[in-house]
């Protein structure tokens, strides 16, 4: 059986008239969720039920009940048991409308795009934004236009070397075709660049950083990766050898480090301004006294990381516990202290 694109020429008509194939609806908000489940059918080849669950805060058994109306409208869902929903090839909604606040998500996506991925990515990312962009009516067009000159994005560093900017492209492409790259590799202790072959399992951004997690042949285990201490990548038609599982499945099972209980005393004022980087350190959680806020933390960097954020703002701030941290600043400002008075 084919399926021709949906009739209409606007997406309203059409989910007006979807909307009175499915009049058995009880309410008006099922009707809007049911248009989302279609819509996002038709954003991936397979979508779990158990997703879709989670997305809209709804029963198991409400999705299958969803999806039934869907089937019994005419959408043509084929469905296979611990896979996932999927729409036959060939049906499409007609073109979709944004709205106006839709519209202005765009312009932070590709600020973002501009500043936080690598030169190749963003190239490619500004190509599908013009395809996006030529669907907009004249009133949104306008709405971005205005927005676009008057939002700026400055990073604190630059994430990539000027030697690799296909970084994330070539990652990208690893993963989804499971073929190992090659990279040249200097790391933070070595005195000298590596090479390795990985597979990379995914990539994630942290602390202004891109990092990719995958399965190192030369260390024969799974080691993370900062992209800006790649000198060199390169594709191979290396198939992968693994079955690697999920970013986070890998991310969560690392066994947990002994943490720290750490205490302070913050100036009132002073508080609101660490809080963004405050739960990089291990932040747990505050209490407001008078003019102070005490802060607790639970990490496992007492010797370097924690200390060393704290110097930023010690003189606004005291360390209740532990004396051991106490301690550490101490050497940390005598070090600092002799260097200085050479």
């Amino acid at each position: 059986m084919k399926f021709r694109n949906c009739p209409g020429h606007h997406l309203k008509l059409y989910l007006w008239n979807l909307y009175r194939k499915l009049m058995g609806l009880d309410t008006i908000n099922r009707f809007d969720r049911i248009v989302a489940i279609l819509i996002q059918l038709q954003s991936k080849r397979i979508v779990k039920a158990q997703e879709l669950a989670e997305r809209f805060n709804v029963s198991l058994r409400t999705i299958y009940r969803d999806i039934r109306s869907l089937e019994a409208s005419g959408v043509p869902i084929s469905s296979e048991a611990g896979v996932g929903y999927s729409i036959m090839e060939g049906y499409r909604l007609p073109p979709v409308m944004f709205t106006c606040e839709e519209a202005s998500s765009f312009v932070a996506a590709e600020k973002l795009m501009q500043k936080f991925t690598d030169p190749s990515l963003g190239l490619h990312h500004r190509s599908a934004m013009y395809k996006v962009k030529s669907v907009l009516r004249g009133k949104e067009k306008d709405w971005i236009s205005t927005l676009e000159s008057q939002v700026l994005i400055d990073p604190s560093q630059k994430p990539f070397d000027e030697n690799i900017p296909n970084a994330l492209e070539v990652l990208f492409e690893s993963i989804a075709e499971k073929r190992k790259v090659f990279l040249k590799y200097h790391s933070l202790n070595a005195e000298h660049p590596s090479e390795r072959f990985i597979e990379p399992v995914g990539l994630f951004h942290e602390n202004n950083f891109w990092y990719v997690l995958g399965y190192c042949h030369f260390r024969c285990d799974y080691r993370q990766f900062r992209t800006d201490r790649m000198l060199k990548i390169q594709r191979t038609d290396q198939a992968f050898t693994l079955e690697h599982g999920s970013l986070d499945e890998h991310l969560n099972k690392n066994p947990e480090k002994e943490k720290t209980k750490i205490v302070i005393s913050i100036d009132k004022d002073i508080a609101r301004y660490i809080s963004v980087r405050s739960r990089q350190y291990g932040f747990v959680s505050q209490e407001s006294k008078a003019d102070k806020v005490v802060m607790t933390f639970m990490t496992s960097d007492v010797l370097h990381g924690f200390p060393r954020w704290y110097l930023m703002f010690a003189d606004y701030a005291e360390i209740l516990e532990p004396e051991s941290l106490k301690t550490r600043v101490m050497e940390i400002l005598k070090e600092a202290q002799n260097r200085l008075s050479r």
